[in-house]
């Protein structure tokens, strides 16, 4: 029953490029036709489960069928597979590939709740769960100069994944109308590069927060390196504490942050930032948001990734922080930019495979390639993208004109 149902669920799936599905009991199926720019993939299921496990809950099934090794790709890889299914159902064209049953839907929904509620304690718990994995891992991903891990920028000409990074923290400090002398808060400053980049070149102050242990101790290393520990201070310390304690800053910056708050404490957040922010300040969220309508969390995700996160709706971040007389000076949509940074993140993982599999597994491995494989293409088919959104708490903190972004 399971196999009928997926061979009909991936007939009306997959109608270019080709994919073959050898089942347990050696039969096999292909589906779709070779198109250019498709991928073309073979699968094979090692027992009769696998069908059911993908019928009831399409993205988680198949997801952990592949990381327990009981889904093989025989020719292709998992950034191949992810990208014809989705390719096939983008979300632009009203696609939407792998909906779960109602029972597991109703199912991660009630997950999906009662992690939103995010407290100190639940935060720095979700944070230590992707970020404190070790910072080795990360050495072999990221871009290695300025150890970003967040949506880089791709302007013309610009080919590396360092260059692009670097390209995205100059486009950042440019939103942010820096001044020399003034005082900068980075919330959730990872390993250091906005802080460094900072104060290197825009001769500012910067506080730089985090959850994670691991980053706060390497960031703090690279502080010293690039010889900026006089402007730079890294602290472990939830941004509620942060805003509690009285300080108040020039400027706000926050990259890749927000999407860890959880939707039940996006007011809290966005309080926060206006009780921090200096009356003429500016600040500047860069975050992953949802071209379309508020959702909920996937399973995969949830289990796996980032356990409390949620990626929300322009409507939603907007909504919340219009509360608190912030206003949103600029929006920039970034639509493509974060799939092209997240195929670079794959590819160096590919290439140090052996190295991670021996910090971690060959389970890690599947699991995390599956991870990068499915985040890109949500970017690239799916309804992902990136929101810059620059606020301001007085309508002439900034020129009238967008001409001091082209400088």
């Amino acid at each position: 029953m399971s196999k009928a149902l997926l061979t009909r669920f991936l007939a009306r799936s997959v109608r270019h490029g080709r994919l073959c599905v050898v089942f347990a009991d050696g039969s096999d199926h292909t589906f779709g036709a070779p198109a250019p720019g498709f991928p073309e993939i073979v699968l094979r299921f090692t027992d009769a489960l696998v069908p059911r496990d993908i019928v009831m809950d399409p993205r988680l099934g198949a997801a952990e069928a592949f990381i327990d090794g009981r889904l093989l790709i025989e020719e292709g890889d998992v950034m191949g597979l992810v990208t014809l299914l989705r390719a096939n159902n983008a979300w632009d064209r009203g696609g939407d590939i792998g909906r779960p049953s109602v029972l597991k839907r109703l199912v991660n929904r009630a997950g999906f709740a009662a992690e939103q509620i995010n407290n100190r304690v639940g935060s720095k718990s979700n944070v230590a769960h992707h970020y404190d994995i070790g910072n080795a891992l990360y050495a072999l991903m990221l871009d290695g100069e300025h150890w970003q891990y967040s949506c880089a920028y791709w302007p013309d000409g610009v080919t590396t994944l360092a260059e692009a990074q670097g390209a995205k923290l100059a486009h950042i400090a440019k939103k942010l109308a820096l001044s020399a002398g003034q005082e900068v808060l980075d919330i959730g400053c990872g390993w250091g590069g906005m802080a460094i980049h900072l104060a290197r070149h825009h001769d500012v102050r910067v506080t730089g927060i985090t959850l994670s242990e691991e980053q706060a101790s390497l960031a703090r290393e690279r502080v010293r390196a690039a010889g900026v520990a006089d402007k730079v201070t890294i602290l472990l310390e939830d941004y509620r504490d942060t805003a509690a304690s009285g300080r108040r800053f020039d400027r706000i910056v926050s990259v890749g942050m927000f999407e860890h708050v959880g939707r039940n404490q996006f007011e809290t957040f966005f309080q926060a930032c206006a009780r921090m922010l200096a009356d003429d300040g500016v600040m500047l969220l860069h975050t992953i948001g949802r071209m379309g309508r508020p959702g909920t969390t996937d399973a995969f995700t949830r289990k796996y990734i980032f356990p409390g996160g949620y990626i929300p709706a322009l409507s939603e971040t907007l909504a919340a922080s219009e509360k608190f007389r912030l206003i949103a000076a600029d929006i920039e949509t970034l639509r493509l930019h974060y799939a092209r940074t997240i195929r670079c993140w794959y590819a160096n993982c590919m290439a140090n495979r052996d190295a991670i599999i021996a910090l971690h597994d060959e389970r890690f491995f599947r699991m995390w390639t599956f991870y990068l494989a499915g985040a890109a293409t949500v970017f690239e088919h799916g309804s992902m993208c990136n929101y810059q959104i620059q606020y301001i708490r007085s309508r002439h903190a900034l020129p009238i004109t967008r001409d001091y972004l082209l400088g």
